[in-house]
């Protein structure tokens, strides 16, 4: 399928350290030819890390999709009603935004756009990137497991020995689960194996 005029919504939320993975896949989408348009949470917009500083992510996504992020509650809520996606991407997905969600608590602009998105029963991809997702989160990562109009970038334990309830998203699947997604499919299969990359030859 052709991504080509396809209004996709990004949103990012702060898991910093999966940037790095993320945004080759929006460069893929622009690839593809599709129309990104870039969504922030609050704390993208405005947290420092070792990852590197907001200001420096914020550019970055501006020149990979050559427009402004969207960081506020009111630029976020007309891609409902006035301006819809043909589907919201969020990735990286925190578990703090993860559990949000699955309690329909909006309370950020990327979940503003999430939810004007299901509203017009669309799809809603997500990349999950969350340490406590076989925690206390899994109860709301089920949840929306189960959900109409949502569905997952296949994602797997990335550390199972030292963070044995994270899972994270593989992202290089994002571009094949958004054309799913299209489809009102789920790309399979949506739980993948953990690979311990020391032990490949």
């Amino acid at each position: 399928m052709s991504l080509e005029g396809k209004r996709i919504g990004f949103g990012l939320t702060g898991s910093h350290c999966t940037y790095d993975d993320v945004f080759p896949q929006l460069e893929r989408l622009m690839k593809e030819k599709a129309e990104v348009i870039p969504i922030v949470s609050y704390t993208v917009r405005n947290t420092d890390t070792k990852f590197g500083k907001a200001e420096d992510h914020i550019e970055k996504i501006e020149a990979i999709t050559g427009k402004r992020v969207i960081s506020t509650m009111p630029e976020a809520e007309p891609l409902g009603p006035k301006y819809p996606l043909d589907c919201m991407v969020i990735a990286p997905l925190t578990g703090n935004s993860l559990s949000k969600f699955a309690n329909a608590l909006t309370d950020s602009p990327v979940l503003m756009a999430a939810k004007a998105t299901m509203r017009n029963q669309n799809p809603v991809v997500l990349g999950i990137s969350t340490n406590d997702a076989l925690g206390l989160n899994g109860v709301n990562l089920m949840r929306l497991m189960a959900s109409k109009f949502i569905y997952f970038i296949p994602y797997g334990q990335d550390n199972p020995y030292k963070k044995p309830n994270s899972l994270v998203a593989k992202m290089d699947y994002l571009v094949d689960t958004v054309e799913a997604a299209l489809h009102h499919k789920q790309l399979q299969p949506v739980i993948i194996p953990y690979v311990d990359e020391n032990m490949v030859e």
